[in-house]
């Protein structure tokens, strides 16, 4: 096992390290969150942050930390994930099938879509609790299993689906499963409430993320699902040819029981309509250990796995070498407007900035504060991030609204509008009721997607 993990971990910080100058906007949001909790702000109660605690959490521990601690602890949680299909291949098992379920765990965390595999957003972060909680029902440990989810609900709003799962081995005892995620959440909760932040997590997590999910922008959910999970199987045919083996050949209760693991992961990834590369990691977790069962008994099954691997690694490979040489990629042209907002930001020497837009690279690249419990414009736009590119219909506009009218309270020293560029008719001078909050400050530069105000 430790040949492996060993292994794993150094080649995964070497593919990491090629990233060590970028921070995409994935990690940005929670590292800009983690910086105002180091400064003492509680989450929800001072800062408006629509995910579960433990995202921003995750990179409090670690310092808010970019560059080459970033990368490292991201190896750390591959290797970590790696571990724990390792540990539940083997009590399934045999390590035969735990070598190659950890292996394959950690090629698909490095060699797929970039923003996907290298910001730990919560969908890869739940990997590893994913993975112990069905390791604990294998163990008949519903408990613990039912802490893991616990935990995965702190991170991840996604995580009922990891309980019904869980109910594929433990259906008689799910009382106890229930009671191990109670043990977690309820001190939690707890706690929120004794701090006076439970209600705008309530508000921020779980209300504004009822509107998100019922609220697509995709017009054909069927057709996008298609394409988009044909996309995903491209790339992950070594798995689907393990996984229909593992169906085919082994006709067992676990391997049915395994299967309906997956179609309810493959449930998550649908729910909210929305087919980010991202979501797929919850449907990745039960195909690299059905794929693991599928291709273990075969003579030679590295060479079927070496060339059907072959189609994610020419397709993904190469671009860790061009990131690292600084070759220009258009998919980090706003990434590089950022950055050079944030170093006039700092270079003005702002105390306190606002940034309009969802652009939350600003904040862990200036390190500056932010001035206002808003790291990104949504909540004041009412428009989700993702369409406010392109279309200007809010979602939540009474809400934005209410939200507008709390700004006007706060004073930045400097606004950087990283939307309005892009968007004219959400640009932060386009709103009547911050029209006299707004005459205070003056344009002081721009870039290509930014607009740069500082205070009269």
């Amino acid at each position: 096992m430790w040949r492996v993990l060993t292994l794993v971990f150094f080649l995964t910080l070497l593919l990491k390290l090629c990233h060590r100058d970028v921070v995409w906007v994935e990690e940005a949001y929670p590292i800009a969150a983690a910086l105002e909790m180091l400064r003492g702000k509680l989450l929800y109660r001072d800062i408006w942050f629509d995910k579960p605690p433990l995202f921003a959490g995750y990179y409090w521990a670690f310092g808010a930390a970019i560059g080459w601690k970033l990368r490292l602890i991201g190896a750390l949680l591959v290797t970590a994930s790696s571990a724990c299909a390792w540990l539940l291949a083997q009590k399934l098992w045999s390590t035969r099938e735990a070598t190659l379920a950890a292996a394959l765990l950690a090629f698909f965390l490095n060699f797929g879509i970039p923003t996907a595999v290298m910001a730990a957003a919560p969908d890869q972060l739940m990997i590893p609790i994913h993975l112990l909680a069905i390791l604990f029902c294998v163990r008949r440990q519903p408990l613990l299993a039912g802490a893991a989810c616990g935990a995965a609900l702190l991170l991840n709003p996604k995580a009922p689906f990891v309980l019904l799962a869980c109910l594929a081995w433990e259906w008689r005892r799910p009382h106890l499963i229930a009671a191990g995620a109670a043990v977690i959440n309820l001190p939690a909760l707890a706690y929120m409430q004794w701090q006076g932040s439970l209600q705008p997590y309530i508000d921020q997590v779980w209300r504004w993320g009822m509107l998100y999910s019922r609220d697509t922008f995709v017009s054909n959910p069927l057709t996008e699902a298609l394409q988009r999970t044909l996309n995903w199987a491209g790339f992950q045919a070594a798995l689907l040819v393990g996984a229909a083996l593992a169906v085919t050949r082994q006709k067992d209760p676990e391997t049915r029981r395994l299967l309906l693991w997956a179609a309810v992961s493959f449930a998550a990834v649908c729910a909210g309509f929305r087919f980010f590369p991202r979501y797929y990691f919850q449907l990745l977790v039960p195909m690299v250990i059905l794929a693991a069962r599928g291709l273990a008994p075969l003579r030679r099954p590295h060479w079927i796995a070496l060339a059907l691997l072959l189609i994610p690694l020419v397709r993904f490979g190469p671009r860790y070498a061009q990131v690292a040489m600084g070759v220009p990629w258009s998919d980090l042209a706003l990434h590089d407007d950022a950055r050079q907002a944030a170093g006039l930001a700092v270079q003005s020497n702002a105390t306190s900035i606002l940034v309009w837009g969802y652009r939350p690279e600003v904040y862990a690249y200036s390190r500056i504060p932010a001035a206002t419990p808003w790291l990104d414009s949504q909540p004041l736009t009412g428009v989700l991030a993702d369409r406010h590119l392109t279309s200007s219909t809010p979602t939540a506009a009474d809400w934005a609204q209410q939200n507008r009218a709390r700004l006007v309270a706060y004073e930045p020293a400097m606004i950087l509008d990283g939307l309005g560029p892009l968007n004219p008719s959400l640009a932060i001078t386009n709103y009547p009721d911050l029209k006299p909050w707004m005459d205070r400050y003056r344009l002081a530069g721009s870039n290509r997607s930014f607009h740069i105000y500082t205070r009269r």
